[in-house]
Formats: C-alpha cells, sequence, structure tokens
C-alpha cells in the first residue's frame, strides 16, 4: 500500500511540475506586453477589479494556486490538444477543461462582467491573464500520436524537454527583466499588431499547432543538446511571447475597452 501511495504521488508530483506554460519570467513577459498595448479605459475597469494591481502581477496566479484544494481542478487546464489537421474542434475538447475552452469560457462571462460579483470578475480575468499565455507556449499543444513527455540532456543536465520550452530557453538565452522583453520585441508596426490580433483562440491555437509542432523532430527523447539547440529556437520562443502578449491585450480591450 505504501509503494501505491509513493508512486501516485510521485506521478501527480511528474505531471504538475510538467504542466507549467511559461515561467514566472515568460508570463510576466506575455502580461507586461499586453499590459502595454491596453487602452486607458480597460486598464482603468481590469484594475479597479484586482486591487489595484496591474496583471503583471496575477501573470502566474494559476500556477501558484492550482495546488490548493479550492482550484485543484484547474491543474489539468495548462495544456489543449489538437487533430490531425492540426486544429482545436469540440472533438478534441477535454471533458475535465483545456487552455482553450477554459479561456472561451472566461471570455464569455466576462462579456456580462457588470452582472457579476467583483470576485467572479477578478477570478476569470486571471484564468484569461495566464491562459492566452500558455495556449502560445510551444509545449503545450498535445498532437496526436506524438510522445511529448521525455526527457533530454542540455549542456550535460538532465531536463524534461517540456521545461525548456517552459523556462529554460528564454532563461538561458536572455537575463531579461520582463519589462526588457516588451523593450526589445514589442516594435510591432499597428498593421503588424491588427495581423497578429485577428482571429479568435482556436484560430490562435491552431497556428500555435503549426508553428510548433516541428519542435518534437528537432530533439527526440534522450537528445543531446547544447548551446546550438538554444540559438536555433529562441527566436520561436520570442515570437510565441509576442503574439501572446498582443492577443492578451485585444481580448481584454474588446471585453473591458
Amino acid at each position: 500500500m505504501k509503494k501505491i501511495v509513493f508512486l501516485s504521488v510521485l506521478l501527480y508530483t511528474f505531471c504538475s511540475q510538467n504542466l507549467f506554460g511559461w515561467g514566472r519570467e515568460g508570463h510576466d513577459a506575455v502580461a507586461y506586453i499586453a499590459e502595454c498595448n491596453l487602452n486607458k479605459k480597460a486598464k482603468k475597469i481590469i484594475e479597479s477589479y484586482l486591487d489595484g494591481h496591474s496583471i503583471v502581477y496575477y501573470s502566474s496566479w494559476m500556477d501558484d494556486y492550482r495546488h490548493t484544494p479550492e482550484y485543484k481542478h484547474t491543474t489539468v487546464w495548462h495544456m489543449a490538444s489538437v487533430d490531425e489537421s492540426l486544429h482545436y474542434t469540440d472533438a478534441v475538447k477535454a471533458p475535465e477543461g483545456d487552455a482553450v475552452c477554459e479561456l472561451e469560457n472566461a471570455i464569455k462571462k466576462l462579456e456580462n462582467y457588470k452582472a457579476l460579483d467583483d470576485s467572479t470578475v477578478a477570478v476569470n480575468l486571471k484564468y484569461i491573464i495566464h491562459l492566452v499565455g500558455d495556449m502560445h507556449c510551444p509545449a503545450h499543444v498535445r498532437f496526436p500520436d506524438t510522445k511529448i513527455w521525455y526527457n533530454v540532456k542540455l549542456n550535460g543536465k538532465k531536463y524534461a524537454y517540456h521545461s525548456l520550452w517552459d523556462t529554460q530557453i528564454i532563461t538561458q538565452c536572455h537575463k531579461w527583466h520582463y519589462m526588457e522583453w516588451q523593450h526589445q520585441l514589442d516594435r510591432c508596426s499597428k498593421k503588424e499588431k491588427q495581423s497578429i490580433m485577428a482571429g479568435t483562440p482556436r484560430d490562435w491555437f491552431s497556428q500555435t499547432a503549426t508553428d510548433c509542432r516541428y519542435i518534437y523532430s528537432i530533439a527526440p527523447e534522450n537528445s543531446e543538446l547544447g548551446r546550438d539547440f538554444l540559438n536555433e529556437n529562441i527566436t520561436l520562443a520570442e515570437q510565441q511571447i509576442l503574439k501572446a502578449g498582443y492577443r492578451l491585450a485585444k481580448v481584454l480591450n474588446d471585453l473591458f475597452g
């Protein structure tokens, strides 16, 4: 019995640790890029529901609170699946919830935010702030018939491949504060921003799946990776963080602006 309990705890710990999206740096960067693209009305209303805090303050809230009894059910909300054509559809929607359907649910609720109590608005805002980031993380797409949970070595150190995309690529390539991410990346023209913001969350997730499908072919299980891997893939991580920031701004401006 003790062995079964130990194995269950070990499995839960492994899954929980590997379900994180961007690390805190990545989520802060996404939220700050979005904050810098909010209109004044939306920013004011949003912060009134967040006790005066900016959206950056709550960028990793879902990761911090999913370990509590009240929000344990959200643990599985940080990823989503696509079908053979790399689209998110109702056929692949997880019954217990996933990043895309829970983002859609939160958006739907906040379309009528004035009729909701403040705590309901606040928690759904926190879901949106985090889930838009997660759905753009390259390792947060489940592909059909593709193994995504395995280990590799980076510079001789063993990592879950998932964690390389969540944290290691962005922290080992750049030593930036989240404000520096915005300063370095948020340089698109108005037309370019509008192009990135176009579409729906399902469209965005399909694009993430298309752009990030290759990551499993370049680093199979037990691969020995080094600086070349980081150099060749940091651009994808940067692009995904920037897209997430702009799209988060669009969702929030549409709801509150």
